[in-house]
């Protein structure tokens, strides 16, 4: 009996690595066949600075780590060199990650507020319909008459993003969250509106809240790139300083960088996501 089951667990673990082979070589020829577009459309556009090529690019993300660039640390005045590209990623962090983190945790608290509560929910949404239509990039001119070109400017056009993001993931889990489950707490005991939100409606509204909060660490991505092409430090000013000297390599190369910065937060997160909810 125990052998069968032990052939039978053996094929299970066998069959999973086949599928997962399958899959990552199925995304490493979709690499391979963008590479090769890639490639044939840079050879085959004039004039070739146009549409640099993959090896060019290459060779420009090389460069940016092989010089160096001072640059000021908000708040704290410091001055801190660090290779080029890497500088210039920071200068983004500095806005980008202060914008997300208050734009999520306001937008959470909201969502849950008015998901939780019918009297307020009543009272903000027509206000949250009329606001939510308008770009966060829409608000770019008040963020330079009300703080200027500089981080705080961008940090405020990313919090917009991911206020709106978060809003929607947290007001959308509360509001699905299941009467039977309710109802089954109500009948243990719990009655206090507060406790209800707390043991029930956070736990079951955590799924979407999370997915909300990790669209938003790449839709703020999108968004702080569009910010910073008014003047305000960091890669997104960068790429368009680059193209405006047609140094299209140097563009890409920096795409390469927001590419890579994008790809460590988002495995970092669903590492966090599967340990917060494990309990599923």
């Amino acid at each position: 009996m125990s052998t069968r089951t032990d052939t039978s667990s053996e094929m299970v673990v066998a069959g999973s690595f086949e599928g997962d082979l399958r899959r990552y070589l199925r995304g490493l020829g979709g690499l391979l066949v963008f590479l090769v577009v890639w490639w044939v459309g840079a050879m085959t556009t004039q004039p070739s600075y146009l549409v640099p090529g993959p090896l060019d690019s290459a060779r420009a993300f090389v460069d940016l780590f092989t010089t160096s660039t001072a640059i000021v640390v908000p708040v704290l005045g410091s001055s801190l060199v660090l290779p080029t590209g890497l500088a210039h990623l920071a200068q983004t962090l500095f806005h980008y990650v202060p914008g997300l983190l208050l734009g999520a945790g306001c937008g959470i608290g909201l969502g849950l507020a008015m998901g939780w509560n019918g009297a307020l929910d009543d009272w903000l949404r027509p206000l949250v319909r009329v606001l939510r239509p308008i770009p966060p990039l829409a608000w770019v001119v008040f963020a330079i008459v009300w703080f200027g070109i500089h981080h705080t400017g961008a940090a405020f056009i990313v919090f917009v993003g991911a206020f709106w993001i978060n809003f929607y993931g947290a007001y959308g889990g509360v509001e699905g969250v299941s009467s039977d489950l309710t109802d089954a707490a109500s009948t243990l005991g719990v009655e206090r509106d507060l406790s209800m939100l707390k043991l029930v409606a956070l736990p079951s509204a955590a799924p979407q809240v999370l997915t909300g909060f990790r669209t938003s660490i790449g839709r703020c991505w999108m968004i702080v790139v569009g910010a910073e092409l008014f003047g305000a430090p960091g890669v997104g000013y960068e790429i368009i300083n680059a193209s405006n000297n047609l140094a299209m390599d140097t563009s890409v190369a920096y795409m390469f960088l927001i590419s890579l910065a994008f790809l460590c937060m988002d495995v970092g997160f669903r590492l966090l996501e599967g340990r917060v909810l494990a309990w599923r």
